[in-house]
């Protein structure tokens, strides 16, 4: 959401021609000013159909008279049964400054649906960043094994989204991919970035278990970001 005061337009066209029921969102900003000036809010996002969402922070700072948070959000047109985050990394950082504070603040956001009597879980997560590569390292792979094993006790459906800052078949990535289908590499995926990104890669994903029915799966060539939207449809 860093690029919506460039893109709004663009994102609202693709909300228009995709017409979800759940949009997945990282780097999303949440703010109760009326103009976040550069950023495209949530609470904007919500005017275009989505009445239900959860927000979980990663930090906040100041912008004009009132304040910004960016983290994991989940926006929905379907009631979210229940909600819950937890922290991979740190934890939420007010007064944010990035000359002072570690910006690789990281949670996990998981909200549960009940669809046609079926249990669905709908999980989004943004990567630990490591600056000189998408390999991962320890802290990547501390990270995963605990979005692993979270993961590995929720019953029902279970759709894991997100950029997760880290290469296909990275270790660390390796403890998703044989525990869930990573539909960005069975798709084939050749990058998820756009001509905004000087980065040519795949980074990002969705992760579905063995209850979903996957229908359609594809990378938008719709610019949103600097990242692709991934694209899901699917049935239990």
């Amino acid at each position: 959401m860093w690029w919506g005061g460039k893109l709004d337009k663009s994102i609202q066209t693709f909300l228009e021609e995709v017409n979800p029921d759940i949009i997945c969102l990282q780097e999303a900003v949440s703010s109760k000013l009326t103009d976040a000036g550069l950023f495209l809010s949530i609470e904007q996002l919500q005017k275009l159909g989505f009445p239900h969402k959860e927000f979980a922070p990663a930090f906040t700072f100041n912008l004009m008279r009132g304040a910004v948070s960016f983290g994991n959000a989940i926006l929905s047109r379907l009631p979210i049964e229940e909600s819950f985050s937890f922290y991979t990394n740190l934890g939420h950082i007010e007064d944010f400054d990035f000359n002072i504070h570690d910006y690789n603040v990281r949670n996990l956001l998981h909200c549960a649906y009940k669809i046609n009597g079926s249990k669905i879980n709908i999980l989004t997560h943004h990567g630990h960043h490591v600056h000189e590569h998408k390999d991962g390292n320890q802290e990547t792979l501390r990270q995963m094994e605990q979005i692993k094993e979270y993961i590995d006790g929720l019953p029902g459906a279970v759709i894991l989204t997100g950029d997760f800052n880290l290469a296909p078949h990275s270790k660390s990535l390796d403890k998703l991919n044989k525990s869930l289908i990573n539909l960005s590499v069975e798709s084939g995926l050749k990058t998820t970035r756009t001509m905004f990104s000087l980065k040519d890669e795949v980074c990002d994903y969705i992760f579905v278990n063995d209850s979903v029915k996957v229908d359609k799966f594809y990378a938008s060539e719709e610019i949103v970001s600097d990242h692709k939207a991934l694209v899901l449809e699917f049935d239990l």
